[in-house]
C-alpha cells in the first residue's frame, strides 16, 4: 500500500488506506478548516522535520470519561485542592510548554512553530481548549487539544511538579463529564494515560464513534 501525498486540495484518504503504523499521508497544510477535516475523521497530524504527517492508527487509545480511574493518592489531592484548576486560562502557555518539554524517547519536538501557531489559530477560532494546573500563580501542569461534538482530541500534555497534569487531566474529564463530552482520543498508548483508565479500540469502532458523537 503506497503512502498517499497531500497538495491543496482539501481531502484524506480513506483511513483504512493507512500503512501499519497507521500512517496515512503526507504533506499539505495546517489550515483550520483542513485541520478540522482531519479530526472529523480521526486523522491528526505529527511532524517529521517542517513536513506533516497524518495519521490514523489501529487500534486506538481511547478514554470513555464514565470509565476514568482517580487513584487514591490523586481523591486526596483533589480532595485538598492541591493545585487551582483553570481552563483555557493560559492556551499559550501550555502548548509553549508542550512544545519545550523533553521526553524520554523522544529526539526532538514534533510540536514545530507552525504547529504551535495552527493550535492557537485553533483557540482564537473556539475549537482548541487548554485545561491548567496553577500552583502559588505558576502555571505547573496543563494539556490541550479539540473539542468537536462530544468529543475531546487530546493533544499533549506537561507537567514542572508532581501530579500536576495528572491533577488538570482528571480535572478537566470531570468538567467534560458535566459538558456531555463522551469520549476523549488519547491517540497512541501511554502507561501515564492507560493507569487514568484509557484503553484500546479497534479502529472501524472508533471511526464509527466519531460518526455519532459529531455532528
Amino acid at each position: 500500500m503506497s503512502l498517499h501525498v497531500l497538495n491543496n486540495s482539501l481531502w484524506f484518504p480513506p483511513v483504512n488506506e493507512a500503512l501499519s503504523d497507521g500512517l496515512l499521508a503526507i504533506g499539505g497544510d495546517l489550515s483550520i478548516d483542513r485541520l478540522l477535516l482531519a479530526y472529523r475523521n480521526g486523522i491528526f497530524p505529527w511532524y517529521e522535520d517542517t513536513t506533516p504527517l497524518w495519521w490514523c492508527p489501529d487500534p486506538r487509545f481511547v478514554i470513555f470519561p464514565e470509565e476514568l480511574n482517580v487513584s487514591k493518592s490523586m481523591q486526596t489531592l483533589l480532595r485538598r485542592r492541591a493545585f487551582t484548576f483553570t481552563t483555557n486560562k493560559a492556551f499559550e502557555e501550555v502548548i509553549h510548554n508542550c512544545q519545550s518539554i523533553e521526553r524520554e524517547g523522544q529526539d526532538g519536538t514534533w510540536i514545530t512553530e507552525e504547529v504551535k501557531n495552527a493550535y492557537i489559530n485553533l483557540h482564537k477560532h473556539g475549537y482548541a481548549h487548554s485545561a491548567e494546573a496553577w500552583l502559588d500563580g505558576e502555571l505547573v501542569g496543563g494539556l490541550y487539544g479539540i473539542r468537536m461534538g462530544k468529543v475531546f482530541f487530546g493533544e499533549s500534555m506537561f507537567s514542572h511538579a508532581s501530579n500536576a497534569s495528572k491533577y488538570a487531566f482528571i480535572s478537566y474529564v470531570q468538567q467534560l463529564i458535566k459538558e456531555g463530552i463522551q469520549l476523549i482520543d488519547c491517540q497512541v498508548y501511554t502507561s501515564h494515560l492507560e493507569s487514568l483508565g484509557a484503553r484500546m479500540i479497534e479502529r472501524d469502532e472508533f471511526i464509527r464513534l466519531l460518526g455519532s458523537l459529531i455532528v
